[in-house]
């Protein structure tokens, strides 16, 4: 078996003539564009495209391949300079009847196949300018409708408090999907600001595969969270194989952000314009009760849990880890410097000795990297849509220790 770095949510925002595929995306993210970023900067091995069954997004992917850019791998996926994956996905956005919206991430092995998807969903897609992954079906319709293109369905970024199931929607997903449907899931995506341990106190997701991913609106933001999945080669069928858990494929190890990191983990308190600390789950705001707040995902985990010990003895590590734009100091030139001269991103992360790195960009900055690395820096919580910040330790605090492997 080898280890692929995997992230499973980036999204296209622009075609290649200029078409806006997704609101609030930088413009340079075009479907060309992340399969150089993963390929050339960020040493990502595997990424799942989540706005291919937009039209517009079909017809670059399809000149890409008459060009010869691209080809289809026979065991499912597109193959970028022979050994980056390019898994074909969407993610379409449901609602459930008086309980909320969610979103959900939906892949398919062929270009073919999300094309009959996509044609199967312009009579549910709500037609506007920006909103192509807007429908009003109910998710286990929609599941019902990837399950007939031969697509796999992963509830995405699941406890988030904007539209997701358990952010918004449910206390269960037995609640959304049927018990045979729910068997069929093989996987959940965490989301920025959960990680293993919150999300191993739901005992119903026991038996599914978590995955921590970038949901990149941005090509920098790509590889934020990834994933090592352990397979024999990056295609669609050994992807499934992982999540399933099958055959020796497994996800080896997730790494994503400390959750304090994410926008949304702690509950947020809109009038007052803070965070509210303090013993979870804090459900409204301590100066008024007439405030609005924003429900931190730890606290909507803490209300909903069934048991206070995690379960997470058979499941891979889950391993805090900054992308070096989350570093103080490291703006774009600097992480410019450091890719021409020691390679992509994940080498950087991974494997780059103290030692080269401290030639690059000085001692301080080497020191930042490595304690992001073994997860030692210091964090202080986001909520409420604003990130949490990363208080940076320097000089004699600092103790260089070994390079955490990438295996």
């Amino acid at each position: 078996m080898k280890n692929f770095f995997v992230d499973l949510h980036v999204h296209i925002g622009r075609s290649s003539k200029s078409d806006v595929i997704k609101r609030a995306t930088a413009n340079n993210l075009t479907f060309e564009n992340i399969a150089y970023e993963a390929y050339h900067r960020k040493g990502i091995d595997i990424i799942g495209v989540v706005d291919a069954a937009s039209p517009s997004i079909i017809k670059d992917i399809q000149n890409m391949l008459e060009r010869g850019e691209i080809i289809e791998h026979p065991q499912g996926g597109m193959v970028y300079k022979e050994n980056l994956s390019i898994l074909l996905g969407a993610e379409i956005e449901t609602r459930e009847i008086n309980r909320g919206h969610a979103h959900s991430l939906i892949f398919f092995p062929t270009l073919e196949q999300i094309v009959a998807f996509s044609n199967t969903m312009k009579g549910h897609i709500k037609t506007g300018k920006f909103v192509y992954n807007l429908t009003r079906l109910p998710a286990q319709e929609l599941f019902n409708i990837c399950e007939s293109h031969g697509g796999v369905y992963i509830p995405a970024h699941v406890f988030s408090p904007h539209k997701s199931f358990y952010g918004n929607c449910c206390d269960s997903l037995l609640q959304i999907f049927t018990e045979e449907t729910f068997e069929k899931i093989p996987a959940i995506e965490l989301g920025l600001s959960a990680d293993t341990a919150m999300a191993s106190q739901l005992s119903e997701l026991d038996g599914k595969t978590f995955t921590s991913n970038s949901d990149a609106h941005s090509l920098i933001k790509m590889g934020r969270e990834y994933n090592i999945f352990q397979m024999k080669d990056n295609n669609y069928n050994e992807v499934m194989l992982a999540l399933r858990n099958k055959n020796g494929r497994r996800v080896f190890a997730n790494y994503g952000l400390d959750p304090k990191l994410g926008k949304y983990h702690r509950s947020f308190c809109i009038n007052c314009n803070t965070v509210i600390d303090g013993v979870p789950p804090k459900l409204q705001c301590p100066v008024s009760p007439k405030h609005k707040i924003v429900r931190g995902v730890y606290d909507r985990i803490e209300q909903i849990k069934d048991r206070n010990k995690p379960k997470t003895a058979d499941r891979p590590p889950y391993h805090c880890q900054l992308p070096l734009e989350f570093l103080p100091g490291i703006g774009p030139k600097t992480i410019d410097t450091l890719i021409n001269a020691l390679g992509t991103e994940m080498n950087i992360l991974h494997d780059t000795k103290f030692e080269d790195l401290q030639k690059v960009v000085g001692e301080k900055h080497a020191h930042n990297i490595i304690l992001a690395r073994e997860g030692r820096l210091e964090i202080e919580h986001g909520g409420g849509g604003i990130y949490g910040k990363v208080m940076v330790v320097h000089g004699s605090q600092f103790t260089v220790h070994s390079n955490l492997p990438r295996t």
